[in-house]
């Protein structure tokens, strides 16, 4: 998308993504980006907004999205747009991963 838009095509290649009932975006805030990228990102958002699905996981609360955007408005922006429309679920309890990795060293230990 980066590409597409330092060549002025962003808006065909988000157009493209149309095609997909559902989009996912995995771990948002995981790693740091910059404000190309987070912009980027934005520009996505914005676009499905009222055109399609967007399933956007991460550890991170809304009010601490303005680390992870290029600013506080922008943050509260994409909020903003994905609160709209959509389904917040808050996942609680120890992580999967960890749950798993504990399983696994304990059977290690007991051979």
């Amino acid at each position: 998308m980066l590409q597409a838009r330092s060549l002025l095509r962003l808006n065909e290649v988000l157009l493209k993504l149309d095609r997909y009932r559902v989009i996912v975006i995995d771990d948002l805030g995981y790693v740091k980006r910059d404000n190309a990228e987070t912009g980027v990102l934005f520009e996505l958002i914005a676009h499905r907004y009222e055109r399609g699905s967007l399933i956007i996981t991460s550890n991170h609360p809304f009010s601490t999205w303005g680390s992870i955007f290029v600013d506080e408005t922008m943050a509260v922006a994409a909020a903003d747009r994905l609160i709209h429309h959509g389904y917040i679920f808050e996942v609680t309890g120890e992580s999967y991963r960890k749950k798993t990795s504990k399983a696994v060293t304990q059977q290690s230990v007991k051979k």
